[in-house]
């Protein structure tokens, strides 16, 4: 399907793809850079990736890396926010909860920011990457971090209805649908996908979820060799609500832009009315309604 609306009156969007490293100064930098110039491009949101802040060598690296949402790397992106006047999202913060005292591990937040560099929203991974792919190595999230209590109803922005997820949690279509069923007009996966999942999986897992939600989904990635012991696949992209690629970040660290059209959205919802055909009576609600 094709789009009809001008280009020029949509909201435009910047994807940024960067290779965090457990330097946390030289991360926000590399970061600060990819949205001055998304700022400049005329975005109105800027999506970065999961551990967008570092990325450690081990689970005892990433906890004494680890800082509340109050400390000193949100304020500089509360400044960054403000300084630059879009949205961003910061796709995967490692933070350090109010239980941080009982439990000596951390949450891997979602943060949303508007332009004037206020928090709107904090989504926390609630299903966390413990798995063994061979040639991959182990990942066990859950070493040093507590899987989120709840998902977050979708949050109006500038480009859309935003729906926030992480990475492994584009594997669980139960949690797109409810974010779907909630409004969600955008899901995002901010990830760091591996060298074996990623040519395997990644793109076929976002496109299936835009085109079962019919939503636009942006997924900002880690990419390249983070340090000796880990690299990522990279490949950010959008995927628009009919399963289309309509941008993708080229090899290394930058940006790709998309336009958001909602009005073709609400097209291909009315062309393909999925959301009205569905029969829970026969197998029951796949995505509960958020509260």
């Amino acid at each position: 399907m094709a789009s009809s609306s001008s280009s020029w009156e949509l909201p435009l969007v910047a994807v940024c793809q960067v290779t965090s490293t457990p330097d946390k100064q030289q991360n926000f930098k590399m970061c600060a850079e990819l949205v001055r110039e998304a700022a400049r491009l005329g975005a109105c949101l800027a999506f970065l990736p999961e551990a967008f802040d570092f990325i450690a060598r081990d689970p005892a690296e990433t906890l004494r890396l680890s800082e509340p949402l109050g400390g000193n790397l949100l304020e500089d992106y509360t400044q960054l926010a403000r300084e630059c006047g879009l949205w961003l999202s910061l796709g995967g913060f490692h933070e350090r909860g109010q239980d941080w005292e009982q439990t000596q591990k951390i949450y891997n937040c979602h943060v949303l920011l508007n332009s004037k560099g206020s928090v709107v929203a904090t989504y926390r991974k609630t299903h966390l990457c413990d798995v063994e792919i061979p040639g991959q190595g182990p990942m066990r999230e859950s070493n040093s971090t507590i899987p989120g209590p709840s998902l977050e109803s979708p949050v109006s922005t500038p480009a859309g209805k935003i729906g926030l997820a992480i990475c492994y949690d584009m594997r669980f279509p139960e949690l797109s649908l409810a974010l779907a069923q909630a409004g969600a007009e955008i899901l995002t996966y901010p990830s760091a996908f591996g060298s074996i999942t990623g040519p395997a999986h990644w793109e076929v897992l976002l496109r299936a979820r835009a085109i079962e939600t019919q939503c636009y989904v942006v997924a900002a990635a880690q990419c390249g060799r983070h340090h000796e012991k880990r690299a990522s696949y990279g490949h950010s992209m959008v995927v628009d609500p009919w399963g289309t690629v309509v941008a993708r970040c080229s090899e290394g660290p930058g940006l790709c832009l998309a336009r958001i059209n909602l009005n073709y959205l609400r097209q291909v919802r009315q062309h393909m009315p999925v959301s009205q055909h569905r029969r829970p009576d026969l197998y029951g609600n796949l995505g509960n309604p958020l509260p």
